[in-house]
């Protein structure tokens, strides 16, 4: 009997992600066959320019199935099977405010992590439920929602708090594996990491290759300890001491002072900045209609490997294959030290039933204290956003990690709340 296929809705489709995510769809037909294709975006020109592309790439590959764009998410979710969503709700011009106006009150400028990454939190929450909300009514039963959206634990303990069938995800964890297979010199496939913490507080603790027990990330720290050292922004010094390899993220908390004086100099340029050039620049490529692959601009974007993983998870999920992946999913026991119900990023089996995580040895108390601190100020950002009070901004911000002190959790949540009013309804009803 041939595959049945199925609709897949890209939410934020006119992303310039969207290319490399359809390329990466043709290269999963074995397990999945998607045969309705909805990119759904509020930026007609957008939609315009990458949903071309988008075309053209498919139809190069061979792709049978039917592409569309939409500005209406009642059609877009309506019978979808999965719903991917990598918005950005007030584009690069309100990341730009998350990555600088922490660092006039001496805190960090990031859009994930900090001040600037709950701001993101704040405007991106309430979307992303709604738009769950309407996929529970609108999906085919039993539909997945796929978020990429960051911040992705936040966003995902969330979805998972209000019980939507869900699971967030990342491509950090399978960018080091890619990273560390090149080091090795092996298939990156055959590199087994054990990857374990929250979103964008994560670290490796060991990598070993097919059919071998041997961590060899002792020897990798002998022979590849500067370009490391380079890739995660943390000394080798502390790789040794902490026998692990942290996500880029985890500098931030291992240097905040350091990289906050460098986005302190005058001059100093944002990610958001960078990006919104790329983009225009990506977007321009785009509507050439003799442009039929990805162009090799995209791959400086960021979210190296992203569309990869998003698409092996939807496939697993789908042909429920049972393999192994890092997703964001509830820890149920996993990570010792944690409650069941937080949200955790490690390896986890994925079949049709979803992602099961796999026991983790107990984290040390240097990584177990900073994660226990940093989940708290998760559930509570969680709660901010949707409770639209400002006391609830300040409390969060008070656990925050990178923040943690008053009056400046106040004088940040009135300054946060104050930029981004436009995007936050609940906080400003009138």
């Amino acid at each position: 009997m041939p595959e049945v296929g199925i609709k897949v809705a890209v939410v934020g489709g006119g992303s310039t992600y969207t290319p490399e995510l359809v390329d990466s769809m043709c290269d999963h037909e074995d397990r999945m066959v998607i045969d309705d294709l909805v990119l759904l975006d509020p930026d007609e020109q957008r939609r315009s320019a990458v949903g071309g592309l988008s075309e053209r790439i498919l139809r190069r590959r061979g792709w049978a199935g039917t592409l569309s764009s939409t500005d209406d998410p009642h059609a877009a979710l309506e019978g979808a099977d999965f719903v991917v969503v990598q918005l950005r709700i007030g584009g690069q011009a309100a990341r730009h405010g998350d990555e600088t106006l922490p660092v006039g009150y001496g805190c960090l400028g990031q859009e994930t992590t900090g001040a600037g990454g709950l701001a993101k939190a704040l405007r991106t929450v309430p979307t992303v439920l709604e738009l769950a909300e309407e996929t529970a009514v609108r999906g085919n039963p039993g539909a997945w929602f796929v978020d990429f959206t960051n911040p992705v634990g936040i966003v995902t303990q969330a979805l998972l708090d209000d019980g939507h069938r869900a699971v967030g995800l990342c491509n950090v964890a399978i960018w080091a594996q890619r990273r560390l297979g090149h080091y090795l010199g092996v298939d990156p496939d055959g590199v087994e990491v054990e990857h374990v913490g929250l979103n964008h507080l994560t670290w490796i603790r060991s990598a070993r290759t097919a059919g071998s027990d041997v961590d060899r990330l002792p020897e990798l720290f002998d022979r590849c300890g500067p370009e490391l050292e380079l890739e995660s922004g943390v000394p080798l010094a502390v790789l040794r001491l902490q026998e692990a390899l942290p996500s880029y993220y985890v500098h931030y908390y291992y240097q905040h002072d350091a990289e906050v004086a460098q986005q302190s100099v005058p001059g100093h340029r944002s990610r958001a900045e960078v990006v919104a050039e790329l983009e225009a620049t990506l977007l321009e490529q785009y509507r050439d209609p003799e442009l039929v692959t990805k162009p090799e601009g995209l791959s400086y974007r960021g979210g190296a490997f992203y569309s990869l993983a998003a698409v092996r998870l939807m496939a697993s999920l789908h042909a429920d294959t049972g393999d192994v992946q890092v997703v964001d999913m509830r820890n149920d026991g996993a990570v010792p030290g944690l409650p069941d119900h937080a949200v955790v990023e490690t390896r986890a089996v994925v079949d049709a039933s979803g992602a099961h995580p796999l026991p983790q040895r107990p984290l040390p108390p240097d990584k177990l204290g900073l994660v226990q601190h940093a989940k708290a100020y998760e559930q509570l950002a969680v709660r901010a956003a949707r409770s639209g009070s400002r006391d609830d901004v300040v409390r969060a911000l008070l656990a925050n990690p990178l923040v943690g002190q008053y009056p400046l959790a106040a004088d940040l949540a009135d300054a946060l709340l104050a930029a981004n009013r436009h995007y936050l309804p609940r906080f400003f009803p009138d």
